[in-house]
């Protein structure tokens, strides 16, 4: 497994990081193993956020005491000071820790600057002179904003949606940051679960040397998977690799969701991040449970779409949203419909 320096931090870890947001679906238990497990396998870098429910104090229990063994980067989703203190103050406590090592300001919008009349970072910094955190990193899913984050010259570490499916302004957001030595730290490695071939994914992923991607697990089967990868049996981006690459990017390139849920909350109540992608989880991530009456009962709600725009002025790729969700209706309801068939 490559060991990657998550630039200018000197961070050194393993390729292959522990993405907390989905332990918070899981019990504390269940989830202190994952944890702990992960750790056991090789990784120590692991991925949380004040907007993941528990799962700072998932982490925090699992690592009591082994706190010197592991890396933990956190994120605030605050745009003031004041709440940004608030955040950091109750990421300790849950974290059982005094200081966090990445503290990222969280889905941004803008580059925060010294004397751009925030006082957001500003006040990183001061939280930098404390000793409460170690570095200053930040996030974001539009590629606009990482762009000015990059040139900023002020961030340590850039956390960005990366994946195979990733278009080339993207794929030169990554050669910017190593040029920058800023540390990039590759979120939604599965296109928000479209992926489902981890080796590939796994592998498009050791191609970069400044990339650090951290997988959401929340199985022992998806830890164990992921973990297999460690040491000598890296996958290898190999020919057949690519040409598989190639393949899946000619099917899924283009107007897709990825789930993230940013567009979100709907006027009228759509579950957007599930219903503009149906069409996709129908035949890429198959299951009875996507034709229950439940899902048959929020793709109804499609119907009922004002064209308000709310969705599209959140959506961070810009995708044509109620126009996706009727396509997806639309291809749903043939589904039923050859399903009643048969």
């Amino acid at each position: 497994m490559k060991q990657i320096t998550l630039g200018s931090t000197g961070i050194v870890t393993p390729q292959n990081a522990f993405g907390a947001l989905p332990i918070q679906r899981v019990s504390e238990r269940e989830a202190v193993r994952l944890l702990r497990g992960a750790h056991d396998g090789g990784m120590t870098f692991f991925d949380t956020a004040r907007a993941y429910s528990d799962s700072e104090a998932k982490v925090g229990a699992a690592f009591d005491g082994m706190r010197d063994q592991v890396t933990i980067a956190t994120k605030s989703q605050a745009r003031t000071p004041d709440a940004l203190a608030a955040d950091l103050e109750t990421s300790l406590a849950n974290l059982r820790t005094d200081h966090v090592d990445v503290y990222q300001l969280h889905c941004v919008d803008r580059c925060y600057r010294p004397g751009d009349g925030t006082g957001m970072y500003e006040a990183l910094l001061e939280f930098k002179r404390a000793g409460k955190i170690l570095h200053v990193g930040i996030t974001t899913h539009k590629v606009g904003v990482a762009e000015q984050i990059v040139r900023s010259g002020l961030y340590e570490t850039l956390q960005y949606p990366l994946s195979y499916l990733s278009n080339d302004r993207e794929l030169a957001l990554v050669r910017s940051c190593a040029d920058a030595n800023m540390g990039f730290i590759a979120m939604k490695g599965l296109a928000g679960g479209l992926l489902n071939s981890s080796r590939a994914c796994m592998a498009f992923m050791t191609q970069f040397e400044n990339v650090v991607p951290i997988w959401g697990i929340q199985r022992q089967a998806e830890l164990d998977e992921w973990l297999s990868y460690m040491g000598d049996a890296t996958p290898a981006l190999d020919a057949d690799t690519r040409a598989f690459i190639a393949r899946e990017r000619a099917e899924l390139t283009g107007d897709f969701c990825r789930g993230c849920g940013y567009c979100m909350p709907c006027t009228v109540g759509i579950t957007i991040n599930q219903c503009a992608r149906m069409s996709l989880m129908l035949r890429r991530a198959p299951s009875e449970a996507w034709l229950s009456e439940r899902w048959q009962a929020e793709m109804a709600k499609i119907d009922d779409c004002i064209d308000c725009g709310a969705c599209m002025t959140r959506c961070p790729y810009e995708l044509p949203i109620p126009s996706l969700l009727r396509a997806n209706l639309a291809d749903y309801r043939a589904v039923l419909a050859g399903k009643a068939q048969t």
